[in-house]
């Protein structure tokens, strides 16, 4: 198979990078300069060539780690810092590309979104009470698209807790490529961990945000995220297999569903459109962001739900933030060090000046977009 021209500059400087690490190792210092700044020439060379690939902010990550250890060697300090310099490794430890932990976030936090709920009971919840009501299977692998701000992070570790499942959160711009040619090494470790919890008996959910950033439509792909992308469908299908009976669900979340190259959608079985929060919703996190402020009685929640339509979940909550800091700043200007008294409640005034002064975050263009989108992909 040809080998193109972006392939043979990543191989190259992935092969000058672990001669550089040997001949350091070694203790050979002008053998190892000479090799880290070959690979920084290489790294340089294929940013400027394409400038538009994802792994271009993590390729300048690695050259600035051979020129700092270009200097030290330079400067006389010898010990190579296996803690910090990722060439040590032939591939990326897992744990420095996810944070596995396990969430607190209960389904009581998430205002309204009834129908993604709903969706998530039929996909995860009740596949893993009775498994046995399922013989063709369920769906394991989940979309979140939709406006950023709107709860598609929250929605993913809710699911977690409701479940009480392993919760793999994974940066999918740094799993792409940690270091030169590692990147499908990166996603298999990834799959074979959560195989492995799930066979001892937890749930497993993988939650990718910024998915487009890994399955993504490309121009033009440097070797490395071919590979990586081949590893992710390939690990997505075993997953997607009926006879497949561990619990490991893969959720993807994106602001750009139109990013997504067509082979990912299709295994994405449910795509959920996490829209702006309506009405009901915006009283529901009216109510939870006002439980721990002091609001005076002329504040009204009907008018506040009002003047609000447009905005996001995490608007909102920046105008509750900027209601409050409103109050602060007039408690210190008018208290000096604010050692004394207590700050006045906040006023309907303090909301309408904050939303004189910030307007939504998302564009009506945009929602256009979300909507065309997800009249041609839903599934829910």
């Amino acid at each position: 198979m040809q080998v193109s021209a972006s392939q043979e500059l990543e191989q190259m400087a992935a092969r000058f990078a672990n001669e550089a690490v040997q001949f350091d190792r070694q203790g050979v210092r002008s053998n190892a300069i000479s090799r880290y700044e070959r690979t920084t020439e290489i790294l340089l060379k294929l940013c400027s060539l394409y400038p538009e690939a994802p792994q271009n902010r993590l390729y300048m990550q690695q050259v600035e780690n051979c020129k700092r250890r270009v200097k030290e060697l330079k400067n006389g300090i010898v010990q190579l810092d296996d803690t910090d310099s990722s060439q040590t490794k032939n591939h990326a430890k897992l744990e420095q590309l996810i944070l596995t932990e396990k969430p607190d976030v209960k389904w009581s936090e998430i205002a309204n979104l009834h129908d993604a709920k709903k969706a998530i009971e039929e996909s995860i919840v009740f596949p893993i009470r009775r498994a046995d009501l399922f013989p063709l299977g369920w769906p394991r692998g989940i979309l979140f698209f939709g406006p950023p701000g709107c709860g598609k992070t929250l929605l993913a570790a809710a699911i977690a807790t409701e479940i009480e499942a392993v919760f793999y959160s994974v940066d999918a711009p740094a799993i792409m490529s940690k270091w030169l040619g590692e990147s499908e090494k990166n996603v298999s470790e990834l799959f074979v961990s959560a195989h492995r919890t799930a066979t001892d008996g937890h749930p497993v959910i993988i939650f990718i945000d910024e998915v487009d950033s890994l399955v993504g439509i490309r121009g033009e792909e440097v070797g490395g995220e071919v590979r990586a992308r081949n590893q992710f469908l390939k690990e997505m299908d075993s997953i997607l297999d009926k006879k497949n009976l561990t619990h490991v669900y893969i959720i993807g979340a994106t602001n750009k569903p139109w990013a997504l190259d067509e082979p990912f959608i299709r295994r994405f079985q449910k795509r959920i459109y996490v829209p702006l929060p309506g009405p009901e919703a915006r009283r529901e996190m009216f109510d939870i962001y006002a439980k721990n402020l002091k609001l005076a009685k002329d504040v009204d929640r009907e008018l506040f739900v009002e003047k609000t339509g447009g905005y996001s979940g995490s608007d909102l909550r920046d105008i509750f933030q900027g209601a409050q800091t409103r109050v602060v700043r007039e408690f210190f200007e008018n208290d000096g060090f604010g050692t004394n008294g207590q700050a006045r409640y906040i006023t309907m005034d303090d909301f309408s000046e904050i939303l004189m002064r910030r307007k939504p975050s998302v564009s009506r263009q945009m929602l256009g977009l979300y909507d065309r989108w997800f009249e041609t992909y839903k599934a829910l």
